[in-house]
Order: structure tokens, then sequence, then C-alpha cells
């Protein structure tokens, strides 16, 4: 098992940051790749961000130039540093892990970002 704890949402103004993150532990040696999905009300789960273990990086259109996700290996901890954020990036943010071997992803109970106009 994996458990996945995310911190570092919060409220913030347009135009503001937050820096999110996402710490895995339990039984893995390694995990191949972690990922940040975000959830608005009344909309389906999206994705915005990934990295692989090696640090290859993905992001949504919605956000290129905008976030930056990274990872420390040592503390299996991801983060997404969050800048100019805009109403519409107002969800509840929820980490996501791969891990070789096991059958299926792991899920964060979510950090919730407001964005205020």
């Amino acid at each position: 098992q994996v458990q996945l704890v995310e911190s570092g949402g919060g409220l913030v103004q347009v135009g503001g940051s937050l820096r999110l993150s996402c710490a895995a532990s339990g039984s893995f040696h390694v995990i191949n790749g972690m990922y940040w999905y975000r959830q608005a009300p009344g909309k389906q789960r999206e994705l915005v961000s990934g990295i692989t273990s090696s640090g290859t990086t993905n992001y949504a259109d919605f956000v290129k130039g905008r976030f930056t996700v990274s990872l420390n290996n040592a503390r299996n901890t991801m983060y997404l540093q969050m800048n100019n954020l805009q109403p519409d990036d107002t969800a509840v943010y929820i980490c996501n892990a791969n891990v070789p071997g096991h059958t299926n992803d792991y899920w964060g109970q979510g950090t919730q970002v407001t964005v205020s106009s």
C-alpha cells in the first residue's frame, strides 16, 4: 500500500502563487510517476501535470508557463509550484502515483485551492 498526503492548498487572490506538496509513504521501492489532477465543482477530474522518476514532465495546455512540477526522489515528494493563479484554477487538487508491480494507481485525499477575483 502507498499513502499520498497533499498539502499547501489555500485561498489566494488572482495573480497569486501557491506551492502544493504530495508526500508518498508506504510499501514501495520506486514510483514510476506522480501526477496532479484537479476537480472543480460540477466538472470532471482533469490531469494538470505529471513527472516520472527520471524527471520527464508533462503539463496540460491550460497551465503551461504558469505551473511547474518537480520531484524530490529522496523524500518521495512531488511539488507543484503554481503562479499567476486564475479563478478557473479553483479546484481540489489531487495527487496520483503509479507504482511498478501494483495493480492500481494510488490517490490522495486532495487539497483545496481557491482563487478569488
